[in-house]
């Protein structure tokens, strides 16, 4: 009977370190989830299609609702003309890759190629998928 009275000089902290690793767990999956970028569905396009990658090349999506991005940053046009002349004075000569959704109205795209062109940006790139074979 006496041992039912004894009081506990430690806390059991295991149950509440499995608790933390789980959230840390459950943390670093969304994270990395929610990094990769606007999901488009692209056209189709020849197999031999150059791949254009330079660390400094900007990537400009419009998805199927018409809404543009600039590197997975939602912008208007008037943003894009923005950002895309500030990138300029800093680097005068980079690529710029635009990603249209397959289901996007062809004046999107055209309201992007005429803000890049009117930017006198040289290195333009549209991106498709693969045909398959």
């Amino acid at each position: 009977m006496q041992s039912d009275s004894k009081s506990y000089d430690d806390i059991n902290v295991t149950p509440m370190v499995d608790l933390y690793l789980v959230l840390l767990l459950i943390f670093i999956i969304m994270t990395t989830a929610g990094v990769q970028g606007v999901k488009v569905n692209l056209p189709k396009g020849s197999a031999s299609a150059p791949v254009l990658s330079a660390p400094k090349s900007q990537a400009i999506t419009i998805n199927n609702e018409g809404k543009i991005f600039l590197n997975t940053i939602p912008v208007s046009l008037g943003e894009l003309q923005t950002k895309l002349e500030a990138h300029k004075a800093a680097n005068p000569e980079f690529p710029v890759i635009i990603r249209g959704d397959s289901t996007t109205q062809y004046q999107s795209i055209m309201e992007v190629l005429n803000v890049v062109g009117a930017l006198g940006i040289s290195q333009v790139g549209l991106a498709t998928q693969a045909a398959k074979k």
